[in-house]
C-alpha cells in the first residue's frame, strides 16, 4: 500500500485533515515513548513526555519548515522537552531515589523471550548510569539510527563532539556491564 511520506501528512494536518494527524502520532508514538522510556526509566514519566512532545508538534506544526526530516524535527523537540524534564526533576529527587522501572502485566514475556527481556532490563539500567548528554547521542545512533551528522545537527554539537560522547558512553557501559553482569 502507499505510504504518504511525513512532509505530505504535515501539509494536510496544516489544512485541518485530522487523520493526516492521527497518521503522523501513531507512525512514530511507539519509537517515541521507548525514546522517552530509556530518558527518563519510568513508565508513566515517559507517557506524560511523549503527549507533551506531541502536544509541543502539534502548537508548532506551522514552523516546520522541511529544511530537515520531520522525525529528526520531533525528535530534536523530545531532546529539549527530555532536557526540561530533568530540569523540573533535579531540585526534588536525587537520581539515587528515582524509582526503578516498574514492570508492568505487559511486559510479561513467554519464556521464549524471557532471555531478550532480561537483556533489555540490563541495558536500559546500564544507560542510566550516563550523563544525560551521553544517553541522548547512545539513544539517536542505536535507537533511532541517527548518524553523527544528523545527531550534531539535532544536538546542536559538532560531529566531533557527538562521536566523543558516544565513544565516552561506551567506555562506561563496557566497565559498567562488565562489573555488573559478567561474574
Amino acid at each position: 500500500m502507499f505510504e504518504r511520506s511525513d512532509e505530505t501528512l504535515v501539509k494536510q494536518a496544516l489544512k485541518g485533515k485530522k487523520s493526516a494527524w492521527i497518521t503522523l502520532v501513531k507512525r512514530y508514538e511507539k519509537n517515541l515513548y521507548n525514546y522517552s522510556l530509556r530518558m527518563v526509566n519510568n513508565p508513566d514519566d515517559a507517557m506524560d513526555l511523549m503527549q507533551d512532545v506531541f502536544l509541543a508538534v502539534f502548537r508548532n506544526l506551522a514552523a516546520f519548515r522541511g529544511d530537515s526530516p520531520f522525525k529528526g524535527w520531533l525528535f530534536k523537540i523530545a531532546h529539549y522537552r527530555c532536557i526540561e524534564f530533568y530540569r523540573r526533576r533535579k531540585p526534588t529527587q536525587s537520581i539515587d531515589d528515582a524509582p526503578e522501572q516498574a514492570e508492568t502485566a505487559s511486559d510479561a514475556c513467554p519464556v521464549g523471550d524471557l532471555w531478550s527481556h532480561q537483556q533489555a532490563n540490563i541495558l536500559n539500567s546500564a544507560l542510566q548510569i550516563l550523563p544525560l548528554s551521553q544517553k541522548l547521542v547512545v539513544e539517536l545512533k542505536f535507537f533511532q539510527h541517527c548518524t553523527f551528522d544528523d545527531i550534531a545537527q539535532q544536538l546542536g554539537i559538532s560531529v566531533n563532539t557527538a562521536k566523543s560522547r558516544l565513544y565516552s558512553a561506551l567506555d562506561k557501559l563496557k566497565h559498567h556491564l562488565e562489573i555488573d553482569h559478567v561474574k
